[in-house]
């Protein structure tokens, strides 16, 4: 699949839309709504990674960022390792070194942006 063509763009985005709606986010606010547990485990990195308070935190509200996030790091390294032609065993091996990459650059993003936000909410 040619990167630049149209049919990948919307593959990419069919690919986002679906992990966003029907995986991540339905499953992490229904687990939320029904009390079953308290944060979902990317908050409970970025907690302990910025040294949030977690009371000052809506989780309802961040967990569609958190679908977002999640939903483009799956989706970006899955349809950008699937597009390469090359072995199978050295698309693996490319895909996780992505998502750890992505993972990590991105949640550092996300938290950084969450501590400015509590900082602006308290003045």
């Amino acid at each position: 699949m040619d990167l630049n063509s149209p049919s990948f763009i919307l593959y990419f985005f069919f690919v986002v839309f679906f992990l966003v709606f029907f995986v991540i986010y339905m499953v992490n606010l229904r687990k939320v709504k029904k009390k079953k547990y308290d944060t979902i485990g990317e908050m409970n990195y970025v907690i302990k990674k910025f040294k949030l308070d977690k009371k000052k935190i809506n989780y309802k509200k961040e967990i569609r960022y958190i679908a977002l996030l999640d939903s483009i790091i799956i989706a970006s390294v899955g349809t950008f390792v699937t597009s390469l032609d090359i072995m199978i065993i050295l698309q693996l091996g490319l895909g996780f070194v992505l998502l750890f990459a992505l993972i990590y650059s991105l949640y550092e993003i996300y938290g950084r942006h969450l501590t400015n936000k509590i900082r602006r909410d308290e003045k």
